[in-house]
C-alpha cells in the first residue's frame, strides 16, 4: 500500500524538489507516483539493483574528469565519451557520428522524415518526444517555467530564457547600423530590414511586399475578408 500526499503537477516537482509520494513500507519519498512501483523487469539481479538507484536518487558512479555523478555505470560510460571524443554510432546515410545510440536514432529521422510521437488530442506528429511534450502544453495550459522576478509563466525554457533578459538587461544582438540591441537574433534580423529595405514577404494576390510575416498575414485579410 502506498500513500499519495499531494496532487501537484509532476513537472513542477523537477523545479521545486518536492517528493509528495511516500512508501508506507520503508518511508522513502518520491517525486512521481510511478517511482513507487514502476513494473520494470530485468533478466539479471545486477541490472535491477542499478535500476533501483534511479528511484532512490543514489549516484555512486562519478566521472574522474568532471566529477559528475550517475546512478548507473552505463550512464557514466556514455557520459565519459564526451571527454574521450569517442563516437561509436555512425549514421549510414551521412558522415556524422554520435556518442549515444539515442542521438543517432533521433538524427536518422532527419533522413527518413519519421515522426513517431503523436499528440492524442489533435494527432499532430513530432520527430522528438520533447517537442511533443512542449506541444501538449497547448492543450493542458501548463506553463512550468515561472519567472522569479515577475511571476510570469512560460510553456518552454527558451521563451523563459529570452524573457529573463528583460530583467537582466542582457541584449546580446546589436545592429551594426544604429547600435540598437535585441535579446533574440530573429528580432535583430527583422529590425535590420528597416535599414536594408528588404521586403522578404510578398503578397501572392497583389504586388505589395512586407518586411515581416506578421504584416503580410494582416494584409492578406484585405483579400480574404477574414476577421479573426
Amino acid at each position: 500500500m502506498f500513500i499519495v500526499i499531494s496532487s501537484v503537477a509532476e513537472n513542477q516537482r523537477n523545479h521545486t524538489g518536492e517528493k509528495p509520494y511516500s512508501c508506507s513500507e520503508c518511508g522513502k519519498c518520491f517525486r512521481q507516483k510511478s517511482n513507487l512501483q514502476c513494473g520494470n523487469c530485468f533478466r539479471q539481479k545486477s541490472h535491477l539493483v542499478e535500476h533501483e538507484k534511479t528511484h532512490t536518487g543514489e549516484k555512486p558512479f562519478s566521472c574522474s574528469e568532471c566529477g559528475k555523478c550517475f546512478g548507473m555505470k552505463l550512464s557514466l560510460e556514455i557520459h565519459q565519451r564526451i571527454h574521450t571524443g569517442e563516437k561509436p554510432y555512425p549514421c549510414p546515410e551521412c558522415e556524422k557520428y554520435f556518442y549515444q545510440k539515442a542521438h543517432l536514432d533521433k538524427h536518422l529521422r532527419t533522413h527518413t522524415g519519421e515522426k513517431p510521437f503523436s499528440c492524442p488530442e489533435c494527432e499532430k506528429c513530432f520527430n522528438e518526444k520533447s517537442n511533443l511534450v512542449k506541444h501538449q502544453r497547448i492543450h493542458t495550459g501548463e506553463k512550468p517555467y515561472s519567472c522569479p522576478e515577475c511571476e510570469k509563466c512560460f510553456t518552454d525554457k527558451s521563451s523563459y530564457n529570452r524573457h529573463q533578459k528583460n530583467h537582466t538587461g542582457e541584449n546580446i544582438f546589436s545592429c551594426s547600423e544604429c547600435g540598437k540591441c535585441f535579446n533574440g537574433k530573429s528580432n535583430l534580423v527583422q529590425h535590420q530590414r528597416i535599414h536594408t529595405g528588404e521586403n522578404s514577404f510578398p503578397c501572392p494576390e497583389c504586388v505589395k511586399c512586407f518586411n515581416r510575416k506578421g504584416y503580410l498575414d494582416m494584409h492578406l485579410r484585405t483579400h480574404t475578408g477574414k476577421k479573426p
